[in-house]
């Protein structure tokens, strides 16, 4: 199993397993979002933005994990005022149990210290919840959602 980072000539790769993700957490693919994916993934590749790892075995990508950063409000403990936000973590059936997921976001987190990001958000799914709480990200009742659409 090879970890790096994900390459922009690997957008369709990556929109294809964010597609399947969406599908594995119960969601109806009832559009083509493929354009708009391509963007986000190009734009937040062009601007450094959006940082994306993949695990890969016989050239196949098998994985994937990415982390957005942000900026946010700068606070007495977060003075640099930069979060991350992780997303897009995916293991393909095949592979899963292996700890893949884990070694993936452990890249993620050592970005976040790196660029001196001290939060990262997540929004777990079932799935990935104990994969989550084993890296010491901690579950909070706090966030709120309004959906405008």
């Amino acid at each position: 199993m090879q970890y790096r980072p994900a390459r922009v000539e690997e957008i369709e790769q990556l929109a294809q397993l964010r597609k399947q993700q969406l599908i594995d957490e119960g969601q109806q693919p009832v559009c083509n979002m493929d354009r708009e994916l391509h963007a986000f993934f190009a734009q937040g590749m062009q601007e450094d933005t959006l940082v994306e790892w993949v695990a890969e075995e016989n050239g196949a990508l098998v994985a994937t994990a990415a982390i957005i950063f942000y900026p946010f409000p700068p606070s007495f403990t977060n003075p640099r005022g930069i979060r991350g936000y992780v997303t897009n973590v995916y293991t393909h059936p095949a592979f899963r149990g292996r700890g893949i997921a884990g070694d993936l976001l452990r890249q993620l987190m050592a970005e976040a210290q790196k660029r001196e990001a001290p939060i990262l958000m997540l929004s777990a799914s079932a799935m990935g919840r104990p994969v989550y709480e084993k890296l010491g990200f901690v579950g909070y009742e706090s966030w709120m959602k309004l959906s405008l659409g």
